[in-house]
């Protein structure tokens, strides 16, 4: 899995005695750590914690991927990051940061999206993928291209009060295909943003993410392989489930049909749309957005988020009703019917839900706008906060 392991100097004897002191890890031990790379995909709730642990373990290479900026709502959980950075990319201050702490490091910045035609070329040169990533496409992406590479992936994944962890690994073991084969329908699985997710959660979390990556480098302890872990913070409780690999796994079982990365926003149910099919919602960009109500188009602008997602950002002129409670309140928008609506939320998923209810109860021309409020603040107007 590793290099040849590197001497022990005098400083670094210094920084990890406590770890040489350990009869399981020892010397040994640690020169596996040094020689060993770990790439993060996220450099966010979980990577953040996970990235400063590694790194103060001497984790000899680090890779972080993200292509995000720090906002003032990712300070909450996302311990790489001070009120001084929000704006700021968060792999440049990932790496001052983990310089900092273990300046023997060597620390790669990924400042792009993985995708299919990356993930492959960026995983091939490490060790040990840990997936923080928040999303359903970017974690079958990673899952499958750790199995193509035959690398393991420390899985780690948080909601509200709850949390899951595991290894998988398809040469010993299970992977997240054979334990999920299918993604939940678009929207179904809030995102952390439109649920909430407390604040130290992650940290729970990616700390088993990082002790598991510890002992695959090290090859110390029982791995998580074939076991998934589940986080009760509320009752403070952990369950743990035993997995088994899926015969019928289309990715690591006996009659595999998948072979290469595919596409996973259509896989997951979002694919790219030129314009909208039969049963299919059209969408609308936020520049399009813009300029149509920029040259006076008379269209509805319908946000379906919650009260307090409202009150932290919001499009102008946009009229506000809960997707809860649409349904009950359609006769409010009976007058609009003769126009476009457009519907928004954080990111699209809700929004689609919202407009697919309002083509059933008989509104002829409704849009989804493509990003949602995220999308608009990014590409049309950053003075609306990004949460």
């Amino acid at each position: 899995m590793q290099n040849e392991s590197p001497p022990i100097s005098a400083d670094q004897y210094a920084r990890y005695r406590r770890h040489l002191t350990l009869p399981e890890l020892g010397l040994a031990g640690q020169q596996r750590l040094l020689a060993g790379s770990v790439l993060l995909v996220g450099a966010g709730g979980l990577g953040c914690p996970a990235a400063l642990y590694l790194a103060a373990a001497g984790v000899g290479r680090i890779g972080l991927v993200d292509d995000d900026t720090v906002s003032a709502s990712n300070l909450q959980r996302q311990i790489l990051y001070s009120t001084r950075d929000i704006g700021r990319s968060k792999l440049e201050v990932a790496g001052e940061r983990l310089s900092a702490l273990n300046p023997d490091l060597r620390i790669d910045l990924h400042a792009t999206r993985l995708d299919s035609t990356n993930a492959l070329a960026l995983f091939s040169d490490y060790d040990v993928i840990v997936d923080g990533t928040d999303n359903f496409p970017t974690r079958y992406l990673t899952n499958d291209a750790c199995v193509l590479l035959g690398k393991p992936n420390v899985y780690g994944s948080i909601f509200r009060f709850e949390g899951q962890a595991s290894v998988f690994d398809a040469r010993r073991g299970p992977c997240y295909r054979c334990l999920y084969p299918e993604p939940p329908p678009p929207g179904a699985v809030p995102s952390c943003a439109e649920g909430g997710v407390l604040g130290i959660l992650p940290g729970t979390i990616a700390m088993i993410q990082a002790t598991e990556t510890l002992k695959l480098l090290t090859g110390i302890g029982t791995s998580l392989i074939g076991r998934l872990l589940h986080y009760d913070a509320l009752e403070l409780c952990f369950r743990e489930f035993r997995l088994q690999k899926d015969p019928a796994c289309p990715l690591c079982g006996e009659k595999r049909s998948i072979h290469a990365l595919i596409d996973y926003e259509g896989f997951c149910g979002m694919p790219a749309r030129e314009g909208p099919a039969a049963g299919e919602v059209a969408v609308c960009s936020a520049s399009e957005l813009a300029r149509r109500r920029t040259a006076g188009e008379a269209l509805f602008l319908l946000d379906v988020r919650e009260a307090d997602e409202v009150e932290t950002a919001r499009i102008e002129g946009a009229h506000w009703i809960p997707l809860g409670q649409l349904e009950a309140r359609l006769r409010e928008l009976d007058g609009m019917k003769s126009k476009p609506v457009v519907v928004h939320c954080h990111h699209g998923g809700r929004s689609e839900k919202a407009a697919r209810l309002l083509l059933a109860h008989g509104f002829p021309n409704v849009e989804n706008l493509e990003g949602g409020i995220e999308a608009w603040s990014l590409t049309v107007d950053p003075r609306v906060p990004r949460y």
